[in-house]
């Protein structure tokens, strides 16, 4: 006998697909300028900050607890509060990251190469921020007793979409630097 699980499409899931489209496009045309402007002779190679790898294990474990605030629906609003926590430290971290480029003599302005961490780290950055904002909407309904199954879908769509996007991006300047 076999369980068949069907997935409501809602207009939040709709729109987290729009979204997640119109960001794909955006990565992508960063990621072909990066390509071709990489072959300029004034890229710098240089080692991205320790703080961005532990940033990664950061967002990785909001992943772990949003998924337990799922499976808790009822009772999960200690651990979407602690995915919130881990959502805005990964934030925190980018910006000690980006402290730390500085303190090596790496600014926007300084390469290409230098320009592109920080577009790029940023956009994933504001991005996560409207996932931050997204999942405490959901926290707050939880609080207030409202149903929130679909809403708390859709935001957990857009969060795991966030943590693939930060590997790709995270490999990307890995093997481009």
């Amino acid at each position: 006998m076999s369980i068949r699980v069907e997935r409501v499409t809602t207009p939040a899931r709709t729109g987290v697909w729009v979204g997640i489209a119109a960001i794909v496009l955006m990565v992508a045309a960063f990621t072909g300028a990066l390509v071709v402007r990489r072959a300029e002779a004034d890229w710098i190679h240089f080692r991205l900050p320790l703080i961005i790898y532990i940033n990664t294990l950061v967002l990785f474990a909001s992943s772990t607890t949003l998924e337990r605030a799922r499976a808790r629906l009822a009772t999960g609003s200690g651990w979407l509060a602690v995915t919130l926590g881990l959502g805005l430290l990964f934030v925190m971290g980018q910006v000690l990251a980006w402290r730390n480029l500085a303190a090596q003599g790496l600014f926007l302005a300084t390469s290409p190469s230098a320009a592109f961490v920080y577009v790029l780290t940023a956009l994933h950055g504001i991005h996560l921020l409207g996932g931050v904002a997204a999942l405490a909407y959901v926290l707050g309904r939880i609080r207030r007793a409202q149903g929130v199954a679909g809403a708390l879908d859709a935001a957990a769509l857009y969060w795991h979409f966030m943590g693939v996007l930060w590997l790709y991006l995270l490999l990307l300047l890995t093997l481009q630097l």
